[in-house]
């Protein structure tokens, strides 16, 4: 998940002065960089219909206030969910059953604004995508413990209901995003597909609250509970399957109720 980027600047003096001027340079370079896409074709009347399934592959690169180990390698945020992505493809692609169209995509430089979901959302059609699964930091337990995850955005649309309904009898949970004050719904790869109507969510066990690992060298693969992601990435699989046979749609995210 991003965060804005904001600098302060401090004023030493003994006076208040009237006025000052700041000058700053700023070095920008041009590096090309892809979304990384892959799509199983629906077998059916509805494969002109698409459910996504997303993670974003990009961290913060390099430290350069270190000593020894200077890669940020975000193995929660978000190689997890990139992980995750892999999986359901070979998994959906294993059971080749699918009647609407299943695009996996691991976006780029989320990190700096989600820029790689943004041009993914200006060069599909909107109306055509059912739902989107964006799987965001999966790699620790939720704040209930195992078999649990939050989905962000949860009150938009009927999505989450209807993935807690494919699960009755399983042991796993969907929850309701327990951090709204923070905005999840809009910090991750699903807002721009969202704010065109579709049911975009982010599925999430960050305890925002308390992830020690967060955005800091520590986010190595030794800190992931790979068992518990296992059950996540299992019940992602489960509760999306009325949704990519065409059971099920989602409904659409009420754009005017977006702040």
């Amino acid at each position: 998940m991003f965060q804005k980027n904001t600098s302060t600047v401090f004023i030493l003096s003994d006076k208040i002065p009237a006025s000052f001027s700041i000058n700053c340079t700023n070095k920008v370079n041009i590096q090309p960089l892809s979304n990384v896409i892959g799509i199983l074709p629906g077998k059916g009347d509805l494969k002109n219909e698409y459910v996504v399934f997303s993670a974003h592959y990009d961290h913060l690169g390099v430290s350069k206030m270190a000593t020894g180990d200077s890669i940020y390698n975000g193995a929660n945020d978000d190689a997890a969910g990139t992980t995750a992505v892999i999986l359901l493809a070979k998994y959906f692609k294993a059971l080749n059953n699918n009647q609407r169209t299943l695009i996996f995509v691991a976006f780029t430089a989320e990190e700096i604004g989600g820029f790689g979901s943004r041009y993914f959302s200006t060069h599909i059609n909107a109306d055509k995508v059912k739902a989107m699964f964006n799987i965001e930091m999966i790699g620790t337990e939720s704040k209930w413990g195992a078999n649990a995850a939050y989905i962000t955005g949860y009150d938009k649309t009927d999505m989450g209901n209807i993935l807690q309904k494919n699960l009755e009898g399983k042991s796993f949970h969907f929850y309701p995003d327990p951090y709204p004050a923070q905005h999840l719904f809009y910090r991750s790869d699903n807002a721009t597909l969202a704010r065109l109507g579709v049911p975009a969510h982010t599925i999430s066990t960050a305890k925002m609250e308390a992830e020690p690992n967060y955005h800091k060298l520590s986010d190595e693969v030794s800190s992931l509970d790979l068992e518990n992601m296992t059950a996540i990435i299992k019940a992602i699989a489960i509760s999306a399957q009325s949704i990519i046979s065409g059971v099920d749609t989602p409904t659409r995210v009420n754009v005017d109720d977006l702040n």
